[in-house]
């Protein structure tokens, strides 16, 4: 599933000053204080599959790319 950035049809609203409000009303994203989708990956924007273990931050198909640079070793 992917997540859509509503900011996208602004471009087309933007003559529009009274509709691009009320798009903006219903169709901003609600502001969360807590849950799983407040963590999400700082490389790709991820919010399942969430490393927050040692301030990584990272999913963890981002984490498998970049864990050697990191210093992570991967043991048979």
């Amino acid at each position: 599933m992917t997540y859509s950035d509503y900011t996208k049809v602004f471009k087309q609203l933007k003559t529009k000053p009274v509709i691009l409000e009320k798009y903006k009303k219903h169709n901003a994203p609600k502001e969360r204080s807590c849950g799983v989708s407040l963590k999400r990956c700082r490389r790709c924007g991820r919010i399942r599959a969430h490393i927050s273990k040692y301030g990584i931050h990272l999913c963890r198909q981002c984490f498998r790319e970049i864990a050697p640079e990191l210093g992570f070793k991967k043991y048979d």
